[in-house]
């Protein structure tokens, strides 16, 4: 793996973000229908404010699944039907430039155990995420096979 190799390289581009104001129900139908982990919160410039992630969403739904079983779907559906992302999200979210090398996002992720970074523009506008995932798909991608006659 190529440690000088820049982010905005190897990040997803394509990203689902969320704004404060939406409901844990729509947190609840992003990680239900994508193979995601992490979401961020934006506002209305797409400025990163936050993160909210599928273990925040495990951790509302663990706190009110001591109802009776058959009962309990009923409430944790109306709990993220009224509350909000920006009452669950983590707030202080480290963010990286597309410009930054993944070795600096390797060393983001080991020091502060977290499996996603949002990247941002110069105007601090979500562009990207880099997430583990996407640092061990570029380590263990497959080279290009050299076809150049000998």
């Amino acid at each position: 793996m190529d440690k000088g190799e820049k982010i905005e390289n190897v990040m997803t581009t394509e990203v689902i973000s969320l704004a404060p104001d939406d409901v844990m129900e729509k947190v609840r139908d992003i990680f239900d229908h994508y193979s995601i982990h992490h979401i961020p919160v934006v506002d209305s410039r797409r400025k990163v404010v936050g993160i909210v992630s599928r273990e925040d969403l495990f951790k509302v739904l663990h706190g009110f699944s001591l109802f009776k079983a058959q009962q309990s779907e009923t409430y944790n559906n109306a709990i993220l039907r009224s509350l909000l992302v920006g009452e669950v999200m983590t707030g202080q979210v480290a963010r990286l430039s597309p410009k930054d090398s993944l070795q600096t996002a390797a060393d983001y992720f080991r020091e502060n155990l977290f499996h996603a970074i949002p990247i941002v523009d110069e105007n601090d506008r979500l562009v990207g995420i880099l997430t583990t995932y996407d640092l061990i798909n570029y380590a263990f991608r497959e080279e290009p096979v050299d076809t150049t006659p000998l």
